[in-house]
């Protein structure tokens, strides 16, 4: 359970903006951090059973450390199919958003995931806005 946060009414507009533009569940944790889930519809199979597991479906999405200037640290990561890995890459970096990490967690998943990790200091609304526009083609 979130702990409470003793917050301005900006951050907690901020927040429930930048999970409106990502299509997503908001809840501000103890920082200030403002985190969004939002499920996917992957349809994965892992050692030969479907699967629905938010450690499968779940996209995550977070800002934090917002500064004077309106900047934050912004976070995000997803599960994507191997064959979608350099056009989310190509994505995010021509918005300006570093990718930090490409990884799998499982084995004998069919077909092959992903988790792919990006980062910037940015505006928390255009972070939202440039990841939405950079996941879109997952559906």
């Amino acid at each position: 359970m979130a702990q409470q946060v003793k917050l301005s009414p900006q951050f907690r507009r901020l927040c429930m903006q930048f999970s409106r533009i990502l299509g997503g569940e908001s809840e501000i944790e103890a920082g200030p951090v403002c985190f969004v889930t939002r499920m996917t519809n992957l349809k994965e199979t892992i050692l030969g059973r479907r699967t629905r597991s938010p450690l499968v479906q779940m996209q995550m999405f977070s800002f934090e450390s917002l500064d004077s200037s309106g900047r934050a640290l912004c976070l995000g990561e997803t599960a994507v199919h191997q064959d979608q890995v350099n056009r989310l890459i190509t994505n995010l970096r021509k918005r300006g958003i570093k990718v930090t990490a490409i990884h799998n967690h499982w084995l004998k998943e069919n077909p092959r995931l992903m988790y792919m990790h990006w980062e910037a200091i940015m505006n928390p609304v255009v972070f939202a806005k440039r990841t939405k526009e950079s996941i879109a083609f997952l559906g």
